[in-house]
């Protein structure tokens, strides 16, 4: 559901089924407007199915995205905000039946009538996507082992079966087939020479040094008793990277958020407050050790996607597109999976790049035409 205004710090989302029956649609002029309803089918622009006919509103999510920019970028959105595009269930309605459609979205036309006091049974929805995941995650090995020995990654927090293809269901799949398939199989392999080993103790060098450096860490959020909230500067860090490093990014873009993006993080330093204390849970302070991760985050994002000089899935770089606008690959170059290693220096991280090779299927250029 699109943003409403800018105190939004979340947005609510509607599942991509919808498009299995749903139509999306924008008005062809800019200046139309009419509520939805009043807006004849002459007047409507279909622009998937215009696009993409042989795909239509079932176009994959990365293209369908890019699409909705495109039309907000060209003044077509709707609402208070015109930040949004129309889906528009009449067409089901009329050909399945509204019982059908219940029985299929009641549950979600029924959070969106909460939410917007409009009812998708009457009104097409509004609708606008909205980056709710990071594509990638920690490299694991093959039994899903991180770098640190006994550390395990599973599920979409790691790399390795979403990376750029973070496009629809892989959240769910992933995460059944590492927790039923895979690591009852591996796991087992760490654990068993461990049996018979004495737990580490509390007063163990080692444990004492990660206890000083967590209490410090913890410490210095506390102590800089500045004004902004660690929610503000979230909402300031999501703002730079949804314009400059979101559905579409370009070289300027990018530069400007690996500008602004350490200028916040040393604002972050010296302005933080957090309240309450350090001594019992403090969820404004756990917030707060996070916000700093993701300051480091957003930069070696920004960073790859400058380097990515091609645009490929969920990465389209402007400067790398075919004359329709699609997304057009350098395979000369960029056939390989990147991978950052943390230097301690966030903006000087190590790429490490491990070329990508096709035995069975060969690269070919996607067309939804």
């Amino acid at each position: 559901i699109p943003q409403s205004d800018d105190f939004q710090s979340k947005l609510t989302l509607m599942s991509e089924s919808l498009r299995n029956d749903g139509r999306i649609w924008a008005p062809k002029d800019p200046n139309d407007n009419r509520p939805a309803d009043q807006i004849p089918e002459a007047d409507r622009d279909y622009y998937l199915e215009r696009r993409y006919p042989s795909f239509g509103n079932l176009a994959p999510r990365d293209v369908a995205s890019r699409a909705a920019l495109v039309e907000v970028k060209a003044g077509k959105g709707v609402g208070p905000l015109k930040n949004g595009v129309y889906l528009d269930f009449s067409d089901a309605i009329g050909r399945l039946g509204e019982k059908v459609i219940e029985e299929r979205y009641g549950n979600l036309f029924e959070m969106y009538e909460r939410i917007t006091d409009e009812s998708p049974y009457k009104l097409p929805m509004r609708i606008y996507p909205a980056p709710h995941y990071t594509m990638g995650g920690l490299w694991v090995d093959y039994e899903l082992m991180t770098t640190v020995p006994g550390l395990y990654c599973t599920g979409e927090a790691n790399f390795s079966d979403h990376g750029a293809n973070r496009l629809g269901a892989s959240a769910l799949m992933q995460g059944l087939a590492d927790g039923y398939f895979v690591l009852p199989n591996t796991i087992s392999n760490y654990l068993a020479p461990q049996l018979g080993q004495s737990v580490v103790p509390t007063d163990h060098p080692e444990f004492k040094a990660a206890e000083a450096a967590a209490k410090d860490r913890f410490g210095q959020y506390l102590s800089i008793g500045g004004t902004r909230s660690p929610d503000s500067f979230h909402m300031e860090l999501g703002k730079i990277m949804l314009e400059n490093c979101g559905m579409e990014r370009t070289k300027e873009s990018l530069g400007t958020a690996l500008r602004e993006i350490p200028a916040l993080h040393d604002e972050f330093r010296k302005d933080l407050r957090v309240t309450g204390s350090g001594e019992s849970t403090n969820q404004t302070l756990e917030k707060a050790g996070r916000i700093d991760d993701f300051f480091e985050l957003a930069q070696v994002m920004c960073l790859d996607a400058l380097t990515r000089e091609e645009s490929c899935g969920g990465h389209f770089r402007a400067e790398h597109q075919t004359d329709e606008g699609e997304a057009e690959r350098d395979d000369e170059n960029f056939a390989h999976v990147a991978a950052w290693e943390w230097t301690g220096d966030a903006a000087n991280p190590t790429r490490h790049t491990e070329s990508l090779t096709f035995d069975n299927v060969h690269l070919a250029v996607r067309s939804y035409k």
